[in-house]
């Protein structure tokens, strides 16, 4: 009740932050007579005259009126439409690095060209930031007339370009691209030896289409790009002849958690056998045998944990796993940490290559780079 009453006198929090904002759309809609006047030429002049006052000193929050009102009726030339007064406040909010929540249908895509545009005068790169490649082509050509009406540049990052597309492409004043692109874009420059061979810029400003999607239920997903590690198929194959000597009484299983682990007694048995075969000296959990031990783990647990034809098949020299909810093959699939390479070793097929993470970094992660 006393919320109720608070919020009737004080407003909501939303209100109390959108409250100031309201002035600024009077001066922008009070810009509108004198901009409709100018030829297309002089509309376009203004970008200039934007920078030029950036480079003497203005701040981007000076500009912001009179950048929003150009972006208007560069947008009715254009396109042919006119950002509602709710969408010039959708702008101001997006421009403070705010979240703006606004419903399918109202109009985000036209929203962002007033803060795209407005960051986009420093010529340090904006990056909008959409959910598949259909709409990031879609949008960098449809509102993409904006932008070049007015004289800034528009890039696009799509899958299957080459480094130097994306080069061409982070150099524009305006960039469009999946969140998966520009991560991936980000990971591969850390891995390059110079310079000149890096795709980004240093990180300026982006707009975040779906944000809710990107930085909440895939916040703390990883973009990983791997590689294989140096041949260890003699090792696999070798150990793999130890594991079926072993009784129940050397190890240990939990079916519920899908772990096994060897019993003191198992422990001394695989030494034993080790040794025999000239595979080790000293004890298994000796620092030196680090690489052994893990060989042994996931030996143990391709023989005592995995089936063949009901956690996996084998089929034209490949371990094939079996998803375990469909019952469908996932070609392409390997298990990680080596368990694929022992599955592999167990069947005598060829055994592949290890996978080691090159680099990796999440989506949270990598809109932190933004300043």
């Amino acid at each position: 009740m006393f919320g109720a009453i608070a919020r009737r006198i004080f407003g909501t929090a939303n209100d109390r932050v959108l409250k100031p904002l309201k002035k600024h759309i009077d001066a922008i809609n009070a810009l509108e007579p004198s901009l409709e006047a100018l030829s297309d030429d002089d509309l376009r002049g203004r970008t200039d005259i934007f920078k030029q006052r950036l480079a003497d000193g203005a701040e981007l929050d000076d500009l912001m009126v009179e950048a929003f009102a150009t972006v208007r009726e560069a947008a009715k030339r254009t396109l042919g439409q006119r950002h509602f007064d709710v969408q010039l406040l959708g702008g101001m909010v997006l421009h403070q690095g705010r979240i703006s929540e606004m419903k399918t249908g109202e109009g985000k895509t036209l929203v962002a060209t007033l803060p795209v545009y407005l960051n986009a005068l420093t010529g340090n790169g904006v990056h909008v930031v959409t959910v598949n490649d259909y709409l990031a082509k879609r949008d960098s050509e449809w509102m993409g007339q904006v932008y070049r009406f007015l004289g800034l540049t528009v890039g696009v990052i799509v899958h299957g370009i080459d480094d130097l597309e994306r080069q061409q492409a982070y150099a524009c004043d305006v960039t469009y691209g999946t969140n998966n692109e520009l991560g991936f874009d980000y990971l591969r420059d850390n891995m390059k030896f110079r310079l000149e061979e890096m795709c980004h810029r240093p990180f300026n400003y982006a707009i975040v289409d779906e944000v809710d999607s990107i930085l909440v239920d895939e916040a703390r997903t990883p973009l990983i790009i791997s590689g294989p590690t140096e041949d260890n198929s003699d090792l696999y194959r070798l150990v793999d002849k130890v594991i079926p000597a072993l009784v129940p009484e050397d190890f240990e299983k939990d079916e519920k958690q899908r772990a096994v682990t060897l019993t003191d007694r198992g422990t001394e048995h695989v030494e034993e056998m080790l040794q025999a075969a000239d595979l080790m000296k000293g004890a298994l959990y000796d620092v030196g045998n680090v690489s052994l031990v893990h060989h042994v783990n996931q030996a143990l647990r391709a023989h005592k944990l995995f089936s063949r034809d009901v956690d996996y098949l084998v089929k034209n020299d490949k371990v094939i796993i079996i998803d375990e909810f469909t019952g469908r093959m996932m070609e392409g699939r390997r298990y990680s940490e080596g368990l694929h390479q022992a599955l592999e070793a167990k069947e005598g097929v060829t055994i592949q290559n290890e996978n080691q993470t090159l680099a990796s970094i999440t989506f949270q992660n990598l809109f932190r780079l933004y300043p």
